[in-house]
């Protein structure tokens, strides 16, 4: 009975070593061959789109959503006090292909040359900015594959590569003052890493979706 016993202990001990080990390893082979991070997110290249000159805003054809093409013409402006020569400038184009992802102004609102009327984003050139840990940076390089997960499509796997390691952390971006009490507490930076993706083709990305990426480092 005892001998039973110590066996069925001996057992116990044994698949606790053995699953103390697997799980070791398997830490230790991400640690090594992968950079691993839920801190990222869909981006892309915001464009505004800007009147040239201030005055009422007479049309404006566009909604959150829309389509349009590079140079299309969007809205028109009040010409008061300008002549018949700048025509054009109270013209408001869109300055590249691609859609509309916010409207800020509406018809009759009194513009102010450069305000942002709108911002429009090349769907065609998503990409995911990863925010990394400055302590895994030096394991990072342009060209690496990357496994990306998105949220919107959790079944559905993506890939990329590296094809920038930004050259400032996140911080010095923030508006928030720099701390100088004398209760300093370091905190690791992040840099972002900007991946671009192999292909996503009959998906629908945007920016700001939440992304995980699993960088292949080895």
């Amino acid at each position: 009975m005892k001998s039973k016993r110590k066996g069925i202990i001996l057992g116990i001990l044994i698949l606790m070593i053995v699953s103390m080990a697997g799980i070791g390893i398997y830490y230790w082979y991400n640690g090594t061959y992968f950079v691993y991070t839920e801190d990222a997110k869909l981006d892309g290249d915001l464009l505004k789109i800007n009147p040239q000159i201030s005055g009422k805003l007479l049309e404006f054809n566009i909604e959150e959503g829309d389509v349009v093409d590079k140079e299309q013409i969007v809205g028109r402006q009040e010409m008061a006090g300008q002549p018949d020569s700048n025509l054009d400038t109270s013209i408001i184009r869109s300055p590249i292909k691609g859609i509309v992802i916010k409207k800020q102004a509406n018809v009759g609102e009194i513009l102010t040359a450069g305000q942002v009327l709108a911002y429009v984003v090349n769907r065609d050139n998503i990409y995911v900015t990863a925010n990394i840990e400055e302590t895994k940076l030096n394991k990072l390089r342009e060209g690496e594959k990357v496994d990306i997960t998105i949220d919107k499509y959790k079944n559905k796997k993506f890939t990329g590569k590296v094809q920038s390691i930004g050259e400032a952390s996140t911080a010095t971006f923030s508006l928030l003052p720099t701390s100088t009490s004398a209760n300093f507490t370091k905190v690791v930076q992040k840099v972002p890493v900007k991946i671009k993706l192999d292909s996503y083709s009959n998906v629908k990305l945007l920016p700001g979706i939440n992304a995980i990426v699993n960088i292949h480092v080895k």
